[in-house]
């Protein structure tokens, strides 16, 4: 069994084939993907999509790339939606929230700030509603871990974890789990991998970002939950393990992580 923490089931990649694409990774072993919201506008159709995929579950939030174009309304409604999915099963997390300063013009003011902003008034809602957040930390790590010491939320996790090991273990003292995916592949992926093979077991969740970040056998094709197990292989190669106690590790962690999943009705 196995968990695709970070997945955009919802993506145009996909061509309108996102169910039977969940239907493949299903197949495959994979008992769950988590579908993160982005925006206001895809709050339903994330929801929509866990419920037909049948693997689905999903988070809400809006993603720091998406905060430009952004309104403080969005909060609001993002407000109600949380309020009115507390109730749904599928509904697991806060998310994908976190900042961007990758991008050159999101790290510049006025869109840092409102970056900002809008990710302390998402964890926020996170803490007052106790649910756990997917974080997007790109370039961004150690302002996120300032926000994340004067906002204390329930755990999450880090997706598409490339920082330092300090780093790392600053977020797992913080109760977060870390997404290793694709990038974990590429044999000159150096940091990644060790860090990959000598963090804690216990901090480790595997992910896609599907339809992005495609592993060393896809580059630079389209991403696909299903991508998993042999995703889980490789971790299981880099730290001596059988890909089967990867497996349950890392879902295990995923529970942790997200403990919603476990009353999903996805048979954990």
């Amino acid at each position: 069994m196995w968990v695709d923490t970070h997945c955009h089931l919802d993506a145009g990649e996909f061509g309108g084939h996102s169910v039977s694409i969940a239907g493949d990774a299903a197949r495959a072993g994979v008992r769950a993907i988590v579908i993160p919201a982005i925006a206001r506008v895809n709050f339903g159709t994330v929801a929509q999509l866990a419920r037909e995929a049948g693997n689905g579950v999903y988070a809400l939030g809006i993603h720091p790339m998406y905060v430009p174009t952004a309104r403080e309304s969005d909060l609001q409604a993002l407000r109600a939606a949380i309020e009115a999915a507390l109730d749904d099963p599928l509904f697991v997390g806060i998310g994908e929230i976190g900042l961007d300063f990758f991008v050159p013009e999101l790290k510049e003011t006025p869109l840092r700030e409102k970056q900002e902003f809008f990710f302390a008034e998402q964890l926020k809602l996170a803490r007052d509603f106790a649910l756990p957040v997917l974080l997007h930390v790109r370039r961004s790590q150690d302002i996120i871990l300032k926000y994340l010491r004067r906002i204390r939320v329930p755990g999450g996790i880090a997706h598409a974890f490339n920082g330092s090991e300090q780093q790392a273990r600053a977020f797992i003292e913080l109760g977060l789990r870390l997404g290793f995916g694709g990038a974990m592949t590429f044999p000159r992926s150096l940091q990644i991998r060790r860090l990959a093979a000598e963090l804690p077991l216990s901090s480790i969740v595997l992910e896609t970002d599907a339809p992005d970040i495609a592993p060393a056998w896809r580059h630079p094709g389209v991403n696909t939950p299903d991508q998993i197990p042999r995703i889980g292989e490789v971790l299981a190669g880099l730290r001596g393990m059988l890909p089967v106690e990867v497996a349950a590790a890392t879902s295990a962690n995923a529970l942790a992580a997200l403990p919603r999943l476990a009353s999903s009705g996805l048979g954990f």
